[in-house]
């Protein structure tokens, strides 16, 4: 069995003991990338142009954790690492997000 065959069954594997559909968790997470930078693009552009910026934040927002939040609603016996793990992501996401509106606004 090569490394991709062993990694497939190990990621679908994870779908029975969490009670998600690793397919589902595949399918927001890189589906939501498009829109994450759309929604960026338009935060930045509201900020730019001295307009109210709070929807497309949360719009924003939303699609970086839109997998995790899958995730925290339908998974089941979840590791408390894991938690912790998004919760770092999360974190991380807000501060390079911020960073790169206040790159792109002045």
């Amino acid at each position: 069995m090569g490394w991709w065959e062993a990694f497939k069954e190990w990621f679908l594997s994870l779908g029975t003991k969490y009670n998600v559909n690793p397919y589902i968790f595949g399918c927001i997470y890189i589906g939501a990338i498009p829109f994450f930078f759309l929604c960026l693009r338009w935060t930045i552009f509201r900020i730019r142009n001295r307009k109210a910026f709070l929807l497309p934040l949360m719009l924003t927002g939303l699609c970086f954790i839109s997998a995790y939040l899958y995730l925290i609603i339908a998974g089941k016996n979840i590791s408390a690492w894991v938690y912790l793990f998004i919760a770092v992501m999360v974190a991380y996401g807000i501060y390079s997000t911020l960073k790169k509106i206040k790159r792109q606004n002045f």
